[in-house]
């Protein structure tokens, strides 16, 4: 087993305001397995994530493992490896990965500066990657390096867009009941046909659900499942909640799951987890400006501005710029007023530079330089609303018009 050690400090997305369960109990269960819970008596459950990842994506028509295929240049299990990260009662994630991408792996790991990533060989099937996943969790296998959980949660590395709290509700239901997982409406009706390949039956949409991921287990459960396991089950087996019902006679708990969970299997999906990235990164725009509070400073005019024209984005200002940037925007328009320079500007550079949030996703910078009139303003409110657009498949892009300079940092 690779385990890779914490790498330096850099940007992780901060986690999503938890939605779904009740306000107070899922604050409340998030406390708990994060740990804080403990000064009240309540012990919280040790939890891992294992992500199997040696798949070839034949279903994907490229020669490219899905999972490493790029998104705005970063490859598709950077962004499903952040999504965890960003949870902080996950201890560990442990990834299979294929001997042959095993280096790849790792190097995308320390590109993108994921943190506490172990890495074991996947098997030639799902199910015995899990398996091997599973081993390197267990504290019976050799030169073990991870502590046992209490919970792991098994998930895909090709369903990016997972939150916080699907995997706090099946792993609070796997606590309780042995085993969880993720569900989803059926889209379309499922047929089973005979041999010589007409109809045999259909099954009544309304009475069945898609199995999804993530899913969550006691450790104990799941592992004993695998354990178990015949040949058969883990050559040609796919549903892990299956084997905890024949193995050890658990009955997982489902958890309705959201839309978000589609797993990215056909190159159209890439298409589609592209749209649904940008959009994300697009809902917050922070207006930089180098003066103090004036009600009259063009800034603060913009910023009303662009409350008025963009309602669906979180428009904020600010000048304290370690402090923006610690709040994970992506979208920045620089005021300079006081000088002519860019000076305000280049400092938002340099401390974007450093902090490498760049690395993660683009960047747009639109620095402002002109007089507060309502003219420049109309100017650059137009500028950045087509801006992101017209920059996210380019690595840099500069423009000038009406006193305004617009920057895109990419990778």
């Amino acid at each position: 087993m690779e385990s890779w050690p914490p790498g330096a400090s850099g940007p992780t997305e901060a986690g999503r305001r938890l939605r779904g369960l009740r306000g107070a109990d899922l604050a409340a269960s998030a406390s708990l397995l994060s740990g804080a819970g403990a000064e009240a008596g309540c012990s919280a459950p040790a939890v891992a994530a294992v992500l199997p990842a040696g798949g070839s994506g034949e279903r994907m028509g490229v020669p490219t493992p899905k999972q490493f295929c790029p998104i705005l240049e970063r490859p598709l299990i950077s962004y499903t490896l952040q999504a965890l990260e960003r949870v902080s009662w996950i201890k560990d994630i442990v990834v299979a990965v294929t001997g042959e991408n095993m280096e790849a792996m790792k190097c995308i790991i320390q590109r993108y500066q994921h943190k506490g990533i172990s890495l074991v060989e996947s098997g030639v099937t799902r199910h015995r990657s899990i398996f091997n996943g599973l081993k390197a969790l267990a504290e019976d296998q050799p030169n073990c390096r991870l502590s046992k959980p209490e919970v792991v949660i098994i998930h895909d590395a090709v369903r990016p867009f997972v939150e916080e709290d699907v995997l706090l509700k099946v792993v609070t239901a796997a606590k309780e009941h042995g085993a969880a997982g993720a569900i989803r409406p059926l889209v379309s009706t499922v047929i089973s046909p005979s041999v010589d390949g007409c109809l045999d039956h259909s099954l009544e949409r309304a009475r069945h659900r898609a199995s999804e991921m993530p899913q969550a287990f006691l450790f104990d459960v799941i592992y004993e499942a695998y354990q178990q396991c015949s040949d058969y089950d883990l050559e040609f087996g796919t549903e892990c909640l299956h084997l905890a019902l024949k193995y050890c006679h658990i009955k997982a708990k489902l958890i309705e799951g959201s839309p978000d969970l589609w797993k990215v299997t056909y190159k159209r999906d890439l298409y589609a987890a592209e749209s649904i990235i940008k959009e994300r990164i697009s809902q917050q725009i922070c207006v930089v400006m180098d003066t103090k509070e004036d009600e009259e400073h063009v800034g603060h005019r913009l910023e009303e501005m662009l409350k008025n024209e963009l309602n669906h984005v979180k428009v904020t200002s600010g000048r304290d710029l370690q402090q923006i940037i610690l709040e994970q925007c992506y979208n920045f328009v620089c005021v300079n007023v006081m000088t002519s320079d860019f000076e305000e500007t280049q400092k938002l550079l340099n401390m974007l530079e450093e902090s490498n949030l760049s690395i993660l996703y683009p960047v747009v910078v639109i620095s402002f330089s002109s007089p507060s009139h309502q003219e420049a303003c109309t100017s650059l409110l137009d500028s950045l609303i087509h801006q992101r657009a017209d920059s996210r498949s380019k690595k840099n892009y500069n423009s000038a018009a009406c006193g305004a300079k617009s920057t895109f940092t990419g990778r």
